[in-house]
């Protein structure tokens, strides 16, 4: 399928909306009123610090809503009042926080459902309309949607759409993507539909493995069965790696995905030479600048003296997961919160621990003096870091009256 070609009839075509509706002042108060929040401009406006008894706050300078996450969610709530009476559906969450996607169901933007982990499509309807969530859709998805006569709503983020780009640039010249990210995420599911050979690596080690592959070759099965659900169809490890490009899950850590750029580009520098090394390797700079800002604001604050961190965003929040690695490779007693309601009292927090399971953490909240550090991933609304701020707050407040 030529997905380039596809792409530009599709952006032709009037069922097609990608620039809102006219709607956006009405949108903009609305959201001020619903996800801003006057404490943390507060905040923001003392240096990214609050006292208040025996607690100091300090922000990360970077965090919350970006502007890809703003434009998406604006963009949804222009849709439902453009189209009052039709039926709306989205592909998936618009972004990765619940009360945002919970406020949809409550203007009846419905979710398109899962049947045995697989979109079932068969629910909506001719001339219905359809949200494109911020991280994109599959091209197949979007094919269906438009051979269906829908009219399509389309928020992904145009830093989503420079990596698509990117592996269009790949897949003209005959070089096999490798995407960073996480195979099953559905900005990295999107961006694979629009490449053509792909192989999707998770991490540094997995791309050393690789690399190590292209220089001496190896156990073709097992390299198979490592990537089982990582690559093409009809990918071979022992053809498809001789010509490589570089692309990347936007939300995945910067430095992580410049060391695998790097280390692919000394790969093929080694294995064909310098005066070859174009004709064997490509690497364009996709690294969204909001993810970028929020590591770099992260790296920032866990160089401070803190006591703790909280991170809050959605647990499948791949931007929000990465925040919370920086300050466990600090050694600082980190939770990751998606609403204050998991703050339970001052000795209990539900949290999610990397790469785990939610669980209840007790003694979590320190006596006495404290500097608490706080971050939010790039689908957190601001009001959602000022209720959890609160209830910090309002605990320790409490535990120093008794």
């Amino acid at each position: 399928m030529d997905t380039k070609a596809f792409k530009r009839s599709l952006q032709q075509s009037e069922n097609y909306h990608r620039k809102g509706f006219g709607h956006q002042e009405e949108v903009a108060n609305l959201l001020r009123s619903e996800y801003q929040s006057n404490l943390i401009q507060k905040i923001r406006e003392s240096n990214y610090t609050l006292k208040r008894g025996d607690v100091t706050i300090r922000l990360a300078q970077s965090f919350g809503f970006c502007w890809g996450v703003e434009r998406a969610v604006a963009m949804a709530y222009e849709t439902r009042q453009h189209f009052p009476t039709e039926k709306i559906w989205i592909t998936n969450e618009i972004i990765h926080n619940p009360s945002v996607n919970q406020r949809l169901l409550e203007m009846q933007v419905e979710f398109v459902p899962m049947q045995a982990g697989i979109k079932d499509f068969s629910v909506v309807g001719a001339g219905d309309v359809v949200i494109l969530p911020a991280f994109g859709a599959s091209v197949q998805e979007m094919q269906l949607l438009n051979d269906n006569g829908c009219k399509i709503v389309d928020t992904t983020c145009p830093w989503v759409s420079k990596v698509w780009n990117t592996v269009e640039k790949h897949k003209k010249k005959d070089y096999t993507s490798i995407i960073h990210g996480k195979y099953n995420h559905e900005e990295t599911v999107a961006t694979s539909s629009f490449a053509g050979k792909y192989l999707i690596v998770l991490n540094m080690a997995q791309a050393e493995y690789v690399a190590s592959y292209i220089l001496n070759g190896g156990n073709r099965d097992e390299f198979m069965a490592k990537f089982s659900k990582a690559f093409s169809v009809g990918f071979d490890p022992d053809v498809d790696l001789e010509r490589i490009g570089i692309a990347n899950q936007t939300t995945m850590l910067k430095g992580e995905t410049e060391q695998i750029g790097k280390l692919f580009e000394r790969t093929m520098m080694k294995k064909y030479g310098p005066t070859e090394l174009n004709e064997h390797f490509q690497s364009f700079n996709t690294i969204c600048d909001a993810t970028q800002e929020r590591q770099d604001a992260m790296f920032e604050l866990v160089d401070e003296k803190l006591d703790l961190m909280v991170v809050i965003g959605g647990f499948n929040s791949s931007n929000t997961t990465h925040l919370q690695e920086i300050a466990i490779e600090r050694e600082i007693p980190s939770y990751h919160i998606d609403s204050a309601e998991r703050i339970i009292d001052a000795n209990r927090i539900e949290h999610k621990p990397l790469g785990g399971n939610l669980e209840v953490k007790e003694g979590w909240l320190p006596n006495g003096e404290i500097v608490v550090g706080i971050t939010s991933g790039a689908s957190t609304p601001d009001k959602v870091v000022e209720d959890a701020i609160e209830k910090i707050f309002e605990l320790k407040a409490a535990t120093a009256v008794v």
